[in-house]
């Protein structure tokens, strides 16, 4: 975050929570991004991500007791998959931000934070199920969207369609 740089009032409330953050996380996050549509920072060090979730729950200057989404991503070229959780303050301060995870592309792996956030529950289960990251401690990691004897993961970008499923062509 550059000194001396005027942001939107939104982005400037985000900016102030990934200062309290930052301030109590250090290296274990990112820079901040001030991202006109939703500012976001990014968790460098996965161990400590329910702790920061918690923090950004608890916190009394930040009280983000809302999931409004989470968004699986996959990254190719640096053969990452990762999430990005966007977050609100609903009906408390009013500011969001996002905050951005990666794992490997293979075997990879987050931890839950369905405990801090009911709405993760599903949301980290359809992630998993549409790109292969697991989410470690979540009380239910299993597929949503597709059979449990489904191949592969659907929105990985070089995910090839299989021609038939119990012998039922699948249409692509």
């Amino acid at each position: 975050m550059e000194e001396g740089t005027v942001y939107s009032q939104h982005v400037a409330q985000s900016a102030d929570a990934w200062a309290i953050i930052h301030e109590k996380f250090g290296d274990a996050v990112s820079a901040f991004d001030p991202n006109e549509t939703m500012p976001f920072f990014e968790v460098l060090d996965l161990s400590q991500w329910q702790k920061i979730a918690l923090f950004m729950r608890d916190h009394p200057k930040l009280k983000f007791n809302y999931m409004a989404c989470l968004s699986g991503v996959d990254y190719p070229a640096e053969e990452k998959v990762g999430i990005v959780c966007n977050l609100e303050s609903l009906g408390v301060l009013n500011h969001r931000i996002a905050v951005k995870l990666k794992c490997s592309r293979t075997g990879g792996s987050i931890p839950s934070v369905a405990c801090v956030w009911h709405t993760a529950n599903w949301h980290e289960r359809e992630a998993y199920d549409m790109y292969g990251m697991t989410f470690t401690g979540h009380p239910d990691m299993r597929r949503i969207l597709c059979p449990d004897d489904w191949e592969g993961f659907p929105l990985l970008k070089d995910y090839k369609v299989q021609e038939s499923y119990h012998g039922v062509k699948v249409p692509y």
